[in-house]
């Protein structure tokens, strides 16, 4: 039986002409018995850099053990992993979406080059998980993708704490708002362990939209990182895949149209990050299915808002998954209309049946009602106007503020926008402008956590706006508007803003306008020079001559 599972492998293993490679591989523990088996990839984003992935070595052995029983042969191999956290406010935070690229090209080059039947990806931190599943969907063989987990919330003066709060803790240090010795305190306890961000930040807003997307297996991205069950969920992704083998059901026939939608609705009704615009439309990409940022919006206004999660919200990931979890939210959106629950995932069921069997526990709070939402809308908009004819993303989850009107503050870097934070030079009222951060600019479109949170740390998160070319963390809330397109390296209107400009958000009417005429910004771009390039050689020049606008998904294909 094994053998007619070894489509790809076979090539590499079988007959005499194949002895050398053979020979390779027996120095590396494989027998007689594992050539006739499937080789599977367990491509594994470990690393000692990131608590986020700082427990997957362990988790990958009980992939392998899976795997074994099940039939198959395991060979595991690493890949790259950028902090967003460790990084973020530093020249460091260029590289995160790049390596996004780098982990998608690293996968399918491996898998590609050692003609593996099936892959299991490993993923943590923020930009592992979409480039796991980028790769998955090129290489098109059966395949899961199985996300590290959450980290559990620090205690601080008897309070719940994430890494959110010790990023707006520095803000409010800064305005002598907090004592050093609490903010040390706070820096020693937000962060008890492994896994990944503990709010409904990034990693966890994609681990739930790529279950909801039926390439995860519904509720294993969403146990935490050191919970017990873990290993075993990772044990069972062995045998699942095995099945996916014997099907030859491959991306192709899970990650579809409809299937991306249901992704969609999953980051609109958990108030996720602005960053899964990013990545889904990326995905599509590796597809060539249709999907554009305006569909953002279309889904968005179509599905309530039911989790009270940070940063907008109260409650943690882990708090999610003990009300009940990512099939709970699956269950009511299934019930009420809001997703395609015939669309397949790797376990070979449908979403409706893998949610059907869901259980809210009694008295859970994380989790509104779909009768009693806590808005009727998602957590993300999509605007556009003359400073954002391609669009741009606001996260609206946690506040209620619908329109901005106010003066520009330009900065044509980040690390001068906080500066300007820091010392007060930002009133209420300001619209804060931070431009040259684009995916080609930059280059590689930086996360504001650390101006976001110093403003909200400063006490100006109601009272103060922000539009940016770079991107937010999915830690980021407060009025904020990112991923505006063009981008000014570009040209883009962003880069004709000068001081004082008035800019006015309207969230209802979804728009993003400067009180100028167009005849004055086209006028202002005339005299325009772009600036030259931060980077000349290496990966970072390479990326910022390939890559394409944020609102195609920052691709470089």
């Amino acid at each position: 039986m094994s053998e007619t599972l070894k489509k790809k492998s076979q090539v590499l293993t079988e007959g005499p002409d194949r002895a050398p490679a053979r020979a390779m591989l027996r120095a590396v523990g494989l027998t007689d018995e594992d050539f006739k088996k499937p080789l599977i990839a367990v491509a594994n984003t470990w690393s000692e850099v990131t608590p986020c992935n700082y427990h997957l070595r362990e988790l990958a052995a009980s992939v392998k053990e899976g795997i074994r029983e099940a039939g198959g042969t395991p060979i595991e191999f690493n890949t790259i992993v950028v902090s967003d956290g460790i990084s973020m406010g530093t020249e460091g935070m260029k590289a995160s979406l790049v390596s996004r690229e780098i982990v998608a090209d690293s996968i399918e080059l491996v898998v590609r080059g050692h003609l593996f039947d099936g892959v299991i990806a490993l993923s943590g931190c923020d930009k592992t998980i979409p480039g796991c599943v980028m790769a998955l969907a090129r290489l098109n063989l059966p395949s899961i993708m199985l996300y590290g987990g959450s980290i559990m919330p620090g205690q601080f003066h008897g309070k719940p704490v994430s890494i959110q709060d010790v990023f707006e803790a520095v803000g409010s240090h800064a305005r002598g708002k907090m004592s050093t010795e609490d903010l040390i305190e706070l820096e020693r306890r937000a962060c008890p362990g492994a896994g990944a961000c503990g709010g409904q930040f990034t990693a966890n807003t994609m681990a739930i939209a790529f279950e909801f997307l039926g390439i995860s297996p519904l509720g294993f991205n969403g146990v935490p990182a050191l919970d017990p069950q873990k290993q075993q969920i990772a044990k069972a992704c062995g045998s699942l895949l095995i099945n996916l083998l014997k099907k030859n059901a491959r991306p192709s026939d899970i990650i579809t149209r409809a299937s991306l939608e249901n992704a969609i609705a999953a980051i609109a009704t958990t108030g996720g990050s602005t960053n899964g615009v990013l990545h889904l439309l990326a995905l599509a990409h590796e597809l060539s299915l249709p999907l554009t940022i305006d569909d953002f919006d279309t889904i968005n206004r179509r599905v309530p808002l039911l989790a009270d999660l940070k940063p907008g919200g109260q409650f943690m990931a882990a708090d999610l998954y003990h009300a009940g979890g990512t099939p709970l939210v699956a269950k009511w959106l299934l019930d009420s209309g809001h997703l395609n629950g015939a669309q397949m995932t790797v376990t070979g069921k449908t979403l409706a049946e893998e949610a059907a069997s869901a259980r809210e526990t009694p008295g859970q709070k994380v989790l509104h009602t779909i009768s009693s939402p806590i808005k009727p809308t998602g957590g993300l908009v999509i605007l556009k106007g003359n400073l954002a004819p391609e669009g741009c993303v606001v996260k609206v989850a946690g506040h209620a503020k619908l329109s901005h009107k106010g003066p520009a503050k330009v900065f044509d870097c980040e690390e001068d926008a906080f500066g300007a934070v820091q010392r007060g030079d930002i009133q209420p009222g300001d619209v804060v402008v931070i431009r040259y951060e684009g995916p080609q600019g930059g280059p590689g479109m930086r996360e504001m956590l650390g101006v976001t949170s110093a403003i909200v740390g400063a006490g100006l998160g109601e009272s103060v706006a922000l539009l940016t070319d770079g991107r937010f963390s999915g830690a980021t809330y407060g009025f904020m508007a990112g991923h505006v397109a063009p981008e000014a390296s570009k040209g883009g209107p962003i880069a004709a803003l000068r001081n004082g400009d008035i800019i006015h958000l309207d969230i209802t009417n979804r728009r993003l306008d400067v009180e100028l005429s167009d005849q004055d910004i086209q006028a202002r771009l005339a005299v325009w020079k772009a600036p030259a390039p931060r980077y000349t050689t290496g990966v970072m020049a390479k990326y910022a001559k390939l890559v394409s606008s944020a609102s195609k998904g920052a691709i470089t294909i």
